[in-house]
C-alpha cells in the first residue's frame, strides 16, 4: 500500500467519524453503543431457555470492553442480539434496547439493520475457517464487502481487499489474494476474518473469541493487531472470551457473565486486584500463576445451570461456597454498586 492510497485511505476515515461525531453530539447521546435490559430466549420443544435476563452495558469510543465468562454464559448470544443476526426460530429478543449513537436498532427494519452492519458496526466470529466461504478466494469474500455497501466496480474493491491485507500484515498480499481459505494458517486466516470485520471502517467492533485455538504467540500477535487499529481508527472494542489472560493487557473494563446475567462489572486493575463477586474470584483463583508454583490450582465446583430449569434465587448458589439461605430463595439479586464504578450482583459482595 502507498504512503498516498493510505492517506486518502485515513482522511475518508476521519471525515466519517468526525461527521457521525458530529451526529452523536447533535443528538446529545453519551456512549457509542448502548445496551439496556437486554432479554433473549430459545424456544424449543423441552421449553423456554431464558439465555439473557436483562443484561445492560455501555461501550465508548476508543474503549475496550471485554465479556468474560464460561462456555453458555450468553456471551455470544448477547453479541448476536446485537448484530441481529440470532437464529429466528428458536432465537428471539423479548425485551430490552440496543441503542447505537441512541438509535435503537432493534426497531429496525431487516434493510435498515443491514445498512448498519458493516458500516458502522462489525464483528469477528470465533471459527475463521466455518465463517470463510471455502469456495471463494479470500480477495474475493474481502471485495465483496466493498462492492456491495460502496458500490466499487471489481478492480477497485480487489485493490481494496489488498490494502486491507496488508494492513493485518499478511505476507505477500497481492500474490495471496487470489488464495483460498485452506491454503492460510489458522492465524492467517483470523488475520483475513478482521480484515473482513474492519473493511469499512465500522465504529464498533465485536471479537467474538478471536483467538481461539491458536497457540499463544499467535494469540498474542492478534490481540496487538487489534488493539493497533483500534488506536488507528478509534473505534470501540467489545472482546467476548473465557480468557483471563487474553483481556488482562488489553481491556479497559469487564463484565462478567453467568448463566445469562451479568454478575459484575468493573475497570480491569480493581477487579484483578479484588474480584466482587465469588464468581469472579473463582475464575481467578483457577488461572495458573508464576508467583504461585507447585501450588494445587482451585476450580469453581459442580457446571453451569440447565437454562431450561434454573435454580431459584441466585444461578451461581448451588457452586458458591460463600452462599447461604437468601441465595436459594425468591429473584436472584440485582446489579448494584458495591464501589464507586463497581458493580456485582450478590449479597456478599466485596466479603469474599
Amino acid at each position: 500500500m502507498t504512503q498516498d492510497v493510505a492517506a486518502k485511505h485515513q482522511a475518508g476515515v476521519a471525515a466519517r467519524k468526525a461527521e457521525m461525531r458530529a451526529a452523536q453530539l447533535a443528538a446529545g447521546v453519551e456512549h457509542l453503543l448502548e445496551v439496556k435490559d437486554l432479554h433473549v430466549e430459545f424456544r424449543m420443544q423441552d421449553g423456554v431457555a431464558k439465555a439473557i435476563n436483562g443484561v445492560s452495558f455501555h461501550l465508548d469510543e476508543r474503549e475496550t470492553l471485554a465479556i468474560l465468562g464460561e462456555s453458555g454464559s450468553g456471551k455470544s448470544v448477547t453479541a448476536q442480539a446485537i448484530m441481529g443476526i440470532l437464529d429466528t426460530p428458536p432465537g428471539y429478543v423479548t425485551g430490552g434496547e440496543v441503542l447505537f449513537q441512541g438509535t435503537d436498532m432493534l426497531k429496525m427494519t431487516y434493510r435498515e439493520r443491514a445498512k448498519y452492519r458493516g458500516p458502522k458496526i462489525s464483528m469477528i466470529f470465533q471459527d475463521a475457517l466455518s465463517s470463510l466461504n471455502p469456495v471463494f478466494p479470500v480477495g474475493w469474500q474481502i471485495a465483496e464487502m466493498f462492492r456491495k455497501h460502496r458500490g466499487m466496480n471489481r478492480s477497485d474493491a480487489y485493490a481494496e481487499a489488498v490494502r486491507l491485507m496488508e494492513r493485518v500484515k499478511i505476507p505477500a498480499a497481492k500474490e495471496r489474494v487470489k488464495a483460498f481459505p485452506h491454503q492460510f494458517s489458522g492465524g492467517m486466516r483470523q488475520r483475513i476474518m478482521i480484515a473482513m470485520a474492519i473493511s469499512l471502517d465500522p465504529w464498533v467492533l465485536i471479537a467474538d473469541e478471536p483467538t481461539t485455538a491458536l497457540d499463544v504467540t499467535v494469540q498474542a500477535q492478534i490481540m496487538d493487531l487489534l488493539k493497533e487499529l483500534q488506536e488507528e481508527s478509534g473505534m470501540g472494542l467489545i472482546l467476548i472470551t473465557h480468557d483471563l489472560g487474553v483481556v488482562a493487557s488489553v481491556a479497559d473494563r469487564i463484565a462478567v457473565m453467568y448463566a445469562g446475567r451479568l454478575v459484575e462489572t468493573s475497570a480491569i486493575g480493581p477487579l484483578y486486584a479484588h474480584p466482587l463477586h465469588p464468581y469472579t474470584k473463582g475464575l481467578l483463583e483457577s488461572v495458573p500463576r508464576l508467583d504461585q508454583k507447585g501450588q494445587e490450582l482451585l476450580a469453581i465446583g459442580g457446571l453451569p445451570p440447565n437454562l431450561l430449569r434454573m435454580p431459584e434465587g441466585c444461578p451461581f448458589n448451588p457452586r458458591c461456597r460463600y452462599a447461604f439461605d437468601e441465595c436459594r430463595t425468591g429473584a436472584p439479586p440485582p446489579l448494584r454498586e458495591v464501589e464507586p464504578g463497581r458493580f456485582a450482583a450478590c449479597y456478599v459482595a466485596g466479603e469474599v
